[in-house]
């Protein structure tokens, strides 16, 4: 539902806005007032008062600069802590994913309730399907009797007049790992044993409860510092700031904000392509029933999470990002690297020990964009055109069904005859269940590819194109690649230079 809150995507766009300009003009003075620029008067415009709207705004402005939620019982000024933000070597505190609980709305958890469309008719199947005897005819209507109620659906199923109708929390509905619960209050509540960032919750609130933080703040003081800031970019750009928006119009207005250089992270989806053909043709079947792709961070953890059994069974490749980032650091030893694409996701997985020292700062799309109104940049798509580094499969890797594509490709121009047999799932929730059936035997000798945004990487949660724009554009942009195939990719030896195995 992302793209149809325009009102929450124009908050959460002020907020990166009005913070990236105190980051760059070094008012932290002007941080209070954040929240009477964004919402003013006295009168609500969207909730019950302005004094609430302020309030929200106040903790969406902490939480974007990468600082914690305040307790709501006790008065602490919106600058506390702030001493910590302005340290550009500052990396997020957990939790990542947060929710402003007094801007919960603490909707119903699911349940199914009878409407008034109900006929009352004779057949009431409703009733007849029940397997619990929750569903009973009173007063000539259906009746669900909540207690006894196991949410199971079937009775909506049934009623030949839709009149039963399932209602659920939006932000657990989007949740692929039912991390969500309520709390003593009602309001939701997230179980971040079980939560892998994938952000799909925080964009499926319509209420804009839920909210990433963000280093924008701190990326910002290393640019300022006059550091070399150089900026990886994932395939799935395209698209986001227009469709005539090629990678030298991109770079362009990046060199612009600050940045030393622009690289594209498809160069590190090529690497990645390579490496996970070399794993499933050296592991499967020889010492895997299956091999799951690494490149989505929520998708691995969610099948390690889920299965630490088959933790093996995902491959041990670096991601794109990590590639990339040490093709950039084996030239750059000294820079800032800052990784941009459109998930929540891999700000979890720059936060490893082992991946921290590749990658200093993540920002999403949609923060970019504030970043670059605060210092009134406009891209502008006039040359359209791409770099030949990057291959077609890298540049697929943003779409659902890409990653699997490429890898597949690869192994079927160096292997004519090996068979490769895929299965690919987007959504956590379809992602949970081919791994389910992959650990029972139905995927044996498969390359399974999980994404845990519903198309792939192009509607992820820091996106701010939709779709099947962005989704359109990297096609497009696979298709005008001179390079197709990942070995063609000139740095298709780095794979080998960094695991210190000699090329075959």
């Amino acid at each position: 539902m992302k793209y149809e809150y325009k009102t929450l995507a124009d908050i959460r766009h002020k907020v990166f806005t009005a913070v990236s300009k105190i980051a760059f003009n070094g008012n932290l003075d002007e941080i209070a007032n954040i929240p009477y620029e964004i919402v003013g008067g006295d009168v609500g415009k969207y909730r019950q008062s302005a004094f609430l709207e302020r309030a929200i705004v106040s903790e969406r402005v902490r939480l974007a600069m990468g600082l914690n939620l305040r307790p709501s019982d006790k008065p602490r000024p919106i600058t506390e802590g702030i001493e910590q933000a302005t340290k550009p070597s500052k990396y997020y505190e957990p939790p990542l994913i947060n929710i402003i609980k007094f801007a919960c709305n603490a909707c119903p958890t699911k349940s199914y309730e009878v409407t008034n469309m109900c006929r009352g008719c004779l057949a009431h199947p409703c009733v007849e399907v029940c397997p619990k005897n929750a569903t009973s005819i009173i007063n000539g209507k259906s009746f669900i009797d909540q207690d006894k109620c196991i949410k199971c659906g079937l009775c909506a199923k049934a009623c030949p007049y839709s009149a039963i109708i399932k209602h659920e929390r939006p932000c657990a509905s989007a949740c692929g790992m039912d991390a969500i619960s309520s709390d003593e209050n009602g309001r939701a509540d997230i179980d971040y044993d079980k939560c892998v960032s994938c952000g799909m919750c925080l964009v499926n609130c319509p209420f804009g409860a839920i909210s990433d933080k963000s280093q924008i703040y701190q990326l910002i003081q290393a640019i300022k510092q006059k550091n070399d800031v150089i900026a990886i970019v994932a395939p799935s750009y395209l698209g986001q700031f227009g469709k005539n928006v090629g990678f030298d119009d991109f770079k362009e207005a990046m060199i612009k904000l600050g940045f030393k250089d622009v690289v594209e992270v498809a160069i590190g989806a090529d690497i990645c392509t390579i490496d996970e053909a070399k794993d499933f043709i050296e592991n499967v079947p020889k010492n895997l029933s299956f091999m799951a792709t690494s490149c989505c961070p929520a998708w691995s953890v969610m099948a390690k999470k889920s299965h630490p059994d088959h933790a093996d069974n995902v491959s041990m490749a670096l991601t794109p990002m990590v590639f990339a980032a040490r093709l950039v650091r084996e030239k750059n030893k000294d820079a800032k690297i800052v990784f941009i694409g459109p998930c929540s996701a891999k700000k979890l997985e720059a936060s490893r020990k082992s991946v921290k020292s590749e990658v200093d700062f993540v920002i999403t799309f949609e923060e970019l964009s504030g970043m670059l109104d605060a210092k009134g940049i406009k891209i502008v798509g006039t040359k359209n055109t791409l770099n030949n580094e990057a291959t077609a499969s890298g540049r697929g890797f943003a779409v659902a069904g890409g990653v699997a594509e490429a890898v597949s490709n690869l192994i079927k121009k160096q292997h004519p005859d090996r068979e490769v047999k895929i299965k690919s799932a987007a959504g956590l929730k379809e992602c949970r269940k081919m791994f389910d059936d992959a650990v029972k035997g139905k995927y044996d000798g498969y390359l399974l590819e999980g994404m845990a945004c519903p198309e792939g990487c192009v509607s992820g949660a820091g996106c701010i194109a939709k779709p099947n724009i962005s989704g359109v554009q990297v096609k497009i942009a696979s298709k005008k690649s001179e390079l197709k195939v990942s070995d063609e990719s000139k740095y298709a030896d780095k794979l080998y230079l960094l695991h210190g195995v000699p090329k075959k």
